[in-house]
C-alpha cells in the first residue's frame, strides 16, 4: 500500500492565471468529496473496550494511490468503547499476533456513478462480520481546497482546545482538533473542501475544567488561490490562523 503523491497547496500561488468575472479559467474548481466523520456504529462482541487498527482510504482519477482518511498501525491501535472509491481494512486486535485478530470490515465502496446530491451530506454504513462503521460525507460539485494551519503562542497556562469547521450550506460539523495545549505549538495542518466563492467558518472552543469554556469564531471566503490570516487573543494565549486556497492540479499524473 502506497500513500498518494499529490500534496496540498500545489496551486496556491500560480503565475499563469486568466481571471474572468472573478473566476480563474486556467485553474478551475472541481468536484470534491469531503468526509466529515468515521464512527464505530456496531460491535458484535461482548465485553468493554476493544482495540482497532487498519485503514480507510480513497482513490481517485488524480492519483490512483491511497488518500488516507484513517491509518492506524497495529502497534498503536485505537481503544474504542462499545456504543461509541472508499477502500477499507479495519481489524480488532485480540491476540499477540496479527493472524489471531478479527476482521471488522474489509473491501471497497465505489463512489463513481452513485447519484450524489450536491451540497447534501449522506451517511453510509459499512457492515462486517464483527461490527459496522458509519461514514458521513458530502459531495461538493465546484470546490476548492482550503489548507488550515493553526499556531498557538504566548500560552499563559494549560487549556483545552476544540477546533471545528463548518462549510456554508452544510449542517454537518467537521471536528479538526480536540485536545489539551500546554505550551506554544503548531497543530498539524488540516485540508478541507469548500465550495468556490463560498464561506468556511472555524469555531475555537477554549477553556479549562475549572473555569468553563468560551467560543471564538473566524470566517474565510474561499478563493481559487492565495491565503488569508486571522489572530484571536484569548485568556490562555494567542491563536493565529492561516488558510491557504488552492485548486487541484487536474493535469497531475
Amino acid at each position: 500500500m502506497f500513500p498518494a503523491r499529490l500534496d496540498a497547496m500545489m496551486l496556491s500561488d500560480p503565475t499563469d492565471c486568466y481571471i474572468s468575472d472573478g473566476i480563474c479559467i486556467t485553474h478551475p474548481s472541481c468536484g470534491m468529496l469531503q468526509i466529515f466523520s468515521v464512527k464505530l456504529a456496531k460491535l458484535y462482541l461482548d465485553g468493554g473496550s476493544v482495540e482497532l487498527y487498519g485503514y480507510i482510504a480513497a482513490r481517485d482519477a488524480l492519483d490512483a494511490l491511497l488518500n488516507y482518511v484513517v491509518n492506524v498501525s497495529r502497534d498503536d491501535p485505537i481503544v474504542v468503547e462499545q456504543g461509541s472509491s472508499i477502500e477499507f481494512d479495519m481489524r480488532i486486535k485480540t491476540g499477540e499476533e496479527e493472524k489471531d485478530d478479527l476482521q471488522l470490515i474489509d473491501g471497497a465502496s465505489e463512489i463513481c456513478g452513485v447519484p450524489l446530491r450536491e451540497g447534501c451530506t449522506w451517511t453510509e454504513r459499512i457492515h462486517g462480520d464483527y461490527g459496522a462503521i458509519e461514514l458521513t460525507a458530502a459531495y461538493l460539485q465546484a470546490a476548492v481546497e482550503a489548507t488550515v494551519q493553526v499556531l498557538v503562542s504566548e500560552v499563559h497556562s494549560s487549556f483545552n482546545l476544540c477546533l471545528s469547521c463548518f462549510i456554508r450550506g452544510l449542517d454537518e460539523e467537521l471536528r479538526l482538533f480536540d485536545g489539551s495545549i500546554g505550551e506554544s505549538c503548531g497543530l498539524k495542518r488540516f485540508v478541507v473542501a469548500v465550495t468556490q466563492l463560498s464561506w468556511m467558518d472555524l469555531k475555537f472552543k477554549v477553556g479549562a475544567e475549572s473555569s468553563g469554556s468560551t467560543e471564538h469564531w473566524c470566517s474565510f471566503k474561499s478563493y481559487y488561490h492565495g491565503h488569508a490570516t486571522r489572530e484571536m487573543k484569548t485568556g490562555f494565549g494567542l491563536i493565529s490562523v492561516k488558510v491557504t486556497w488552492s485548486t487541484l492540479n487536474i493535469e497531475a499524473p
